[in-house]
């Protein structure tokens, strides 16, 4: 790697630094991180680079890892999920983050990169995906899945469509909202123009909890065909709050970052809020289906919660890695990085807006990261 990237690396991870920072409180400490220690490996200067929604969880778990090792250092660029997974697979970062697991060809390409050795998907974060809207004057915003369908493939063009009005002035009951009516205003369509996981994830949503509306499939490119797009999580959320009557899907420590409004979801249990998720409610439908220490995840179940107030668009985080690197140093390096994140890393993160591994996750994630030779 040139030390000009290396010097951009540097310069994002003290961006985003800068913001966990002035957002870090003490919060509950999770059980299995109460005993953690890690071992410091002989290098611990760490190269990583991929998703732009996991780029404040990747600061903060920078700031546990040094203070579990005072000599370590993370290089992060939050470059994109497609992006990150480009670097690791050529060999230009230690390991890859992504929102939305290895697939197909990336799967051997990986193998390649990790010298005949099988890569593996481990999650180590989960976010909700924030509904993010430029609307001053409306301060409670409902929208469900088969709206959203509508909203992002253009079948839905102006605020006050009955479909929206419905969801928000419901008569012959109470309501949030005084309101007789909603703008009659364009909306402005925003989505990621780089290759997102946070896309992959939301679009899954769509297919999954719309009831048919949404039939343009999944994958790390928009297919809805209408808006604007911009480059990573925090360019579609400026773009969001400089652009009135927009609307787009955020990581929700993006649209904190950027103090945007957030629609509620309505689910079939009922209309949830995005908001702190200290027990995991949300994602504890969550399978796993990937075999041995592949933790490839289902997120299907999450996206119909049973819970009344389980949050329905999220996404998982994973650290994409070499089972066995071709290099000792390197290895250890990563293994000492993740061991701190998924343990003393997790404390906090809620303050920033994700959702730390719960311990039916953690053993499994534990096991994963130890395998790493």
């Amino acid at each position: 790697m040139t030390s000009t990237r290396r010097r951009g690396l540097a310069a994002l991870t003290g961006a985003v630094s800068v913001l966990i920072s002035a957002c870090a409180q003490t919060g509950p400490v999770q059980p299995y991180a109460e005993d953690a220690t890690v071992a410091c490996p002989a290098d611990p200067a760490v190269r990583a680079g991929g998703s732009t929604a996991q780029a404040a969880a990747m600061a903060h778990f920078a700031e546990a890892f040094q203070k579990a090792c005072p000599e370590a250092t993370l290089d992060y660029a939050a470059i994109g999920s497609g992006a990150g997974i480009t670097e690791f697979v050529a060999g230009n970062t230690d390991f890859g983050n992504s929102d939305s697991p290895l697939q197909g060809a990336e799967y051997d390409a990986a193998r390649k990169r990790c010298d005949g050795s099988d890569a593996l998907n481990i999650p180590i974060v989960f976010e909700p995906i924030a509904v993010t809207y430029n609307l001053p004057d409306v301060n409670v915003l409902i929208l469900d899945a088969p709206t959203l369908a509508g909203i992002f493939s253009g079948a839905i063009t102006r605020w006050n469509d009955p479909a929206i009005e419905a969801l928000n002035l419901p008569s012959g009951r109470g309501h949030p909202s005084p309101r007789t009516s909603l703008p009659d205003v364009e909306i402005e369509v925003i989505h990621r123009s780089d290759a997102s996981g946070t896309t992959d994830n939301f679009q899954q949503y769509l297919q999954s909890a719309s009831g048919g509306v949404w039939d343009r499939g999944a994958g790390k490119a928009f297919n809805g065909g209408v808006g604007q797009g911009a480059e990573g999580n925090q360019g579609a959320a400026e773009m969001v709050r400089n652009t009135p009557g927009a609307i787009t899907y955020n990581d929700w420590s993006s649209a904190i970052n950027q103090d945007l409004s957030t629609a509620d979801i309505k689910t079939t249990a009922g209309v949830t809020r995005i908001g702190t998720d200290w027990e995991g409610d949300s994602i504890a439908p969550v399978t796993i289906i990937g075999e041995g220490n592949d933790l490839v995840l289902d997120m299907t179940p999450a996206f119909a919660p049973t819970a009344r107030f389980g949050y329905p668009i999220l996404l998982p985080g994973y650290a994409l890695v070499c089972s066995r690197y071709p290099d000792t140093v390197t290895g250890e390096t990563v293994k000492a990085f993740l061991a701190s994140a998924i343990t003393v890393g997790q404390t906090d993160l809620n303050k920033v807006g994700y959702i730390p591994l719960p311990p039916e996750f953690q053993a499994r994630v534990a096991a994963a990261v130890d395998s790493i030779g």
